[in-house]
């Protein structure tokens, strides 16, 4: 029984050295890998923190490019609707990074591309300076056009001014010169219906026992048939006489009429309403002005001044009776003297 004991021992003694060097060798392997999977840990836990300063750097670059573009939409009001934009851009960017700070995954391929972005949104942010210098020069160059468009105005406005007084004093002038000028016609013609009465009057005396010549308002009328024949501009001998009459009395008026009274004898030549068409008077228009004139040239013949004459044709159309009887184109046959002013 000794021996078996014995026996056993020296088995134990064999494997226990053995087994010995199998726990150490365990217990090594499992310290380096303890020690690998900290180490690892370690790089790790280093990795994430560079990413998240990464990160912290890209926030606080996107915070200075919010700063930038809320400066730029002040100046210029034209991008105000681009800048809202990339706001919602730096929004949806922001969480984004959020994202990739709580998770960990993916972090370099989002940083990259927020990178991108912030690359995208800088080179907007140029663009908007340019633009908004661009804007700025025009703004300039618009001030100078209406500073110019200002100082015209105001020249004009003093020129304005001045027409205005000069044409208040020419307006004061001119009722001034008016009123003077009506007083001086209604004068006239004060003194000139005394001329007239004076000259119808010695018609009247003249002319008193002619039945075929009347007095018509402010007229002397003359049958046609007193003075030409039917269809005839010619002054008849019986015409005639009456105008030396009228010639004579015209010169002696002419005498005592002021030499500031600018008067004058108009003959009128009215015919009825039959019509006339000759190779001499196409119309009726042309006879009754062909029988003033030759009135007015036999009346020159006399002596009396052609400035103070008027011939005038009237045809058919200031019919003194509007009948068609032979009674009324004879009273519509007719010439008329009135002493008038010009």
């Amino acid at each position: 029984m000794a021996r078996g004991r014995a026996r056993r021992s020296n088995d134990y003694g064999q494997f226990w050295p053995a087994f010995v060097d199998v726990l150490s060798t365990l217990l090594l392997v499992v310290t380096l890998l303890m020690s690998i999977f900290m180490i690892a840990q370690y790089f790790a836990a280093q990795e994430v923190s560079g990413k998240d300063s990464a990160l912290k750097r890209l926030t606080r670059q996107i915070s200075e490019l919010t700063s930038m573009l809320s400066l730029e939409k002040g100046k210029s009001q034209t991008s105000q609707d681009e800048l809202a934009s990339l706001q919602a851009s730096l929004a949806s960017l922001k969480a984004e990074n959020e994202k990739l700070t709580g998770t960990g995954l993916g972090a370099d391929e989002r940083a990259k591309a927020a990178e991108g972005q912030v690359a995208a949104l800088s080179s907007d942010l140029e663009s908007q300076k340019n633009i908004s210098k661009e804007a700025l020069s025009k703004v300039d160059l618009l001030n100078q056009q209406l500073l110019a468009l200002r100082r015209q105005i105001a020249a004009l406005s003093d020129a304005l001014d001045v027409s205005q007084k000069k044409t208040i004093d020419s307006d004061k002038t001119i009722k001034d010169l008016g009123a003077r000028l009506n007083t001086a016609l209604a004068q006239q013609v004060q003194e000139l219906k005394r001329y007239r009465s004076d000259f119808f009057g010695r018609l009247r005396a003249l002319l008193k026992d002619r039945k075929d010549i009347r007095v018509v308002g402010d007229r002397f009328v003359f049958e046609s048939e007193v003075l030409f024949p039917s269809g005839s501009a010619t002054l008849t001998p019986e015409g005639t006489a009456a105008m030396d009459q009228i010639a004579d009395a015209i010169l002696e008026l002419q005498k005592e009429i002021p030499s500031d009274i600018d008067w004058a004898l108009q003959i009128n030549g009215h015919t009825d309403a039959r019509p006339i068409s000759n190779p001499q008077f196409p119309s009726n228009w042309e006879l009754s002005t062909a029988r003033a004139s030759s009135v007015v040239k036999y009346l020159v013949t006399r002596g009396v001044p052609p400035e103070r004459l008027v011939a005038a044709g009237y045809g058919e159309f200031q019919p003194i009776d509007a009948g068609g009887s032979e009674d009324a184109f004879q009273k519509n046959r007719r010439i008329e003297l009135k002493l008038t002013n010009r």
